[in-house]
This record gives C-alpha cells, structure tokens and sequence, in this order.
C-alpha cells in the first residue's frame, strides 16, 4: 500500500506533502455531460424551466464547488484558486448539456480534483434544477482531459 501517495506504510490515509515540490502553474481542464430529453433542452432554451436561469445557475454553482474541493474530498489540499471558468453549452446532438470546467493556480500541486468538482456539482445543479420536468436524465463523460503544470502534463487547454 506504501505506493500510494495518500496512504501511509501502515494503511492509514494522509495528506501528501508538497512541501518540495516547486511552486509552478497549473491548470487543469474538466468535461461531463448532461443528458435529457430533447423536450427538456427546448425549456432551458425557451426559458420556461420552472426554476428559472438553470445555465448560469448551474455555471455559478460549479465555480463556488471548484472553491470548495478541498471541504469536500477530505485529503485535497486547500488551494488559492486563480481562475475557475466553468462553461455549459447545450447541445441538440446529445440531447443536453456539455460541461467544462477549467481551473487555474500557482502552487505545489494540481488542480484537477477543483476542475472535476466544479464539472460535477454544475451537472448536479442542472439536474437538481430539471429533475421536475425530466426523471431520465443522466450524468455522464466527467473526465480530466487536460492538465498543465507539474511532473506529468497531457491534454490541450
């Protein structure tokens, strides 16, 4: 067990030291999606969702989550977050909503768990927000597709 960082030799979790780590920039890029019925996504672009301004409801929902990761995934570090751009984009094609979070900071350690929690709670802002009009609905594709900055980068920002 003694190979994962958030585990000490005795099975016990920690929080990862990154006192020697350099302080670098760092961003992170995160997607999901929200899937509903095609008569759903015609309220939201109407305006006639019964709880009112469900995109930037939900985009302003996944930005305060992003500040909030680290009292929320108990060995995340807390982190001064410098940017923190969630965006969410209806898209005919799925039905639904596409959903992008990109987070940024100058720090030690990354911050792909702040990009992944503001993609989740927009898309549970959403869902929260529809699920009177929509039971069907699904969360789905919340992934990490970008991360610059630190020892291992992949993805285009």
């Amino acid at each position: 067990m003694s190979d994962l960082s958030h585990i000490d030799a005795a099975g016990r979790a920690r929080m990862v030291d990154v006192s020697d780590k350099p302080v670098t920039a760092r961003t992170a890029r995160a997607v999901g999606r929200l899937i509903c019925a095609a008569a759903t996504l015609d309220l939201v672009r109407e305006g006639k969702a019964p709880k009112g301004a469900v995109v930037s409801t939900a985009e302003l929902a996944g930005v305060m989550a992003a500040k909030k990761t680290a009292d929320l995934i108990p060995l995340c570090h807390p982190l001064a977050l410098s940017k923190v751009k969630v965006e969410i984009v209806e898209d005919s094609a799925l039905p639904g909503f596409a959903i992008s979070a990109e987070v940024r900071t100058t720090g030690q350690t990354g911050v792909e768990m702040e990009a992944l929690t503001a993609v989740s709670v927009a898309a549970l802002t959403l869902y929260d927000m529809l699920k009177a009009v929509d039971k069907a609905m699904r969360i789905e594709g919340v992934e990490v597709v970008a991360k610059i900055g630190g020892k291992a980068d992949f993805g285009a920002l």
